[in-house]
């Protein structure tokens, strides 16, 4: 199974559940994609701990009793994966979600690598 849309599910269904706090297995990949969800407000706090067996752990964002991720997608899969231009990076809910991508300037927010005309790999759509 792919690690990435893993963690995703894990975030989504805490998210739905209203937990507090989520712990995925750790990849560099995986924590740059959660620290641009905290960068961009929907997760309080990303944290890594262990040594030899080290672990993400996920602090969700929760206001009035719901959760603030409304929707979560992978969108590049390993059976196909997506990759845009600097011109064809997609805008989520007419501006209103956030694109993530993975460029050779590292781990973006669709509008970051707007404005540093990369392109790369769509990895996550989220609103």
């Amino acid at each position: 199974m792919d690690p990435v849309a893993d963690m995703l599910t894990c975030v989504r269904n805490a998210n739905k559940a209203l937990k507090p706090k989520v712990v995925v297995r750790h990849s560099n990949l995986k924590e740059n994609i959660a620290r641009v969800l905290k960068q961009e407000g929907y997760l309080a706090d990303v944290a890594v701990r262990g040594e030899t067996k080290r672990e993400l752990e996920l602090t969700l964002k929760i206001k009035n009793r719901k959760g603030v991720i409304a929707g979560i997608q992978k969108v590049s899969k390993p059976g196909l994966r997506k990759y845009v231009g600097a011109g064809e990076i997609p805008r989520v809910l007419g501006g209103l979600g956030v694109a993530i991508l993975s460029t050779p300037s590292g781990v973006l927010t669709g509008q970051e690598a707007r404005a540093q005309k990369v392109g790369g790999e769509v990895l996550v759509h989220v609103w």
